[in-house]
């Protein structure tokens, strides 16, 4: 073989070996876990999935990421664009990741252990508890007898929220902005 094939091959294998180590570190910083991401609701690199669907729950949604695990586990993951403030994540935050997690329970028939909450500056993993599912079914629970209610009282205190919110006028003097 002669000197330039040669030092060719070995440029081209020490840039794939450099690509495979940053595929590596983007991975780890992602926050997702080890394993085949199944579903994708980001919508930056193909068309998102069909969304999970329970009749039982009368629930349908997407998690921004479904990865089935090397140990063939299912992690629903939700990415978060602001930073987390507090060392605790928000609370909606909390019930959608569990939301989810009641999902892959209900339709893959195998409870998830936890799930990601990933945020701009940290991932937060969220164990899935009794406790947890239990305060998915309450609030599913508020948000149906909630649509028949002649009057719902606003639940939050945060004008910015409220500015952006499509349903702002339903909410009459209620409204903050």
């Amino acid at each position: 073989m002669n000197t330039p094939l040669l030092l060719l091959a070995v440029l081209l294998l020490l840039t794939g070996a450099l690509l495979y180590v940053e595929a590596l570190r983007r991975r780890e910083r992602s926050g997702l876990p080890r394993g085949e991401i199944v579903s994708a609701d980001t919508g930056a690199w193909r068309r998102p999935d069909r969304p999970l669907v329970s009749a039982r729950y009368r629930l349908i949604g997407r998690p921004d990421y479904l990865v089935r695990t090397d140990e063939g586990d299912w992690v629903p993951v939700e990415v978060k664009t602001a930073a987390l403030r507090g060392a605790a994540p928000y609370p909606d935050h909390v019930l959608q990741l569990g939301a989810y997690c009641l999902l892959i329970e209900d339709t893959q028939g195998r409870r998830p252990a936890y799930g990601l909450l990933h945020y701009a500056d940290t991932t937060v993993r969220l164990p899935y508890t009794e406790a947890l599912r239990g305060e998915v079914l309450r609030a599913l629970d508020g948000i149906r007898r909630s649509r028949h209610a002649a009057d719902v009282p606003r639940s939050h205190n945060d004008p910015i929220r409220c500015r952006h919110c499509g349903y702002r006028h339903a909410c009459g003097p209620q409204a903050l902005a």
